[in-house]
């Protein structure tokens, strides 16, 4: 399953792949990459951010734990190979609802906290995130304080 996101990223997906299915890979793959972003953001890589990471994957995007750790790699492979926020955020704008852009910020909120510690460079980048996706600055800041807050 995952290997047909990788391909379909590098533009060598088949045709026979489902759409529907890749979309939702697709989604799950940009949210992914997006809170590597914010844990690479401050240079320090915490356990607790990627304990933090996997949890998401697993609870929120509905991932087994194997699935759940080759998207983490694939995550951290597609932020490594990025050289901008934009071509993610792009692609948020097209295919996310309202409601998914929120869980991705409020996501992101949760990786920025779990170490105990609000770097400004976290900050920095969800705040810029949530800029490029359209997310109103309330909602920016009810989503920091629901992940703050563990709701």
């Amino acid at each position: 399953m995952l290997a047909k996101l990788k391909a379909m990223f590098q533009g060598s997906l088949g045709e026979s792949a489902d759409s529907g299915q890749l979309d939702a890979l697709s989604e799950n793959l940009i949210t992914a990459t997006l809170m590597v972003e914010v844990m690479n953001s401050d240079h320090r890589l915490d356990a607790r951010e990627e304990q933090e990471f996997i949890a998401i994957l697993v609870k929120t995007l509905g991932l087994d734990e194997e699935a759940a750790d080759e998207l983490r790699a694939l995550a951290h492979e597609k932020a490594e190979e990025s050289t901008s926020l934009y071509e993610f955020t792009a692609q948020v704008n097209t295919q996310f609802s309202v409601d998914a852009k929120l869980s991705l910020i409020k996501n992101m909120w949760r990786i920025a906290f779990a170490d105990g510690e609000v770097d400004r460079y976290e900050d920095g980048v969800i705040r810029r995130v949530s800029e490029l996706i359209y997310v109103s600055h309330s909602d920016f800041i009810r989503m920091k304080i629901a992940a703050r807050d563990g709701v």
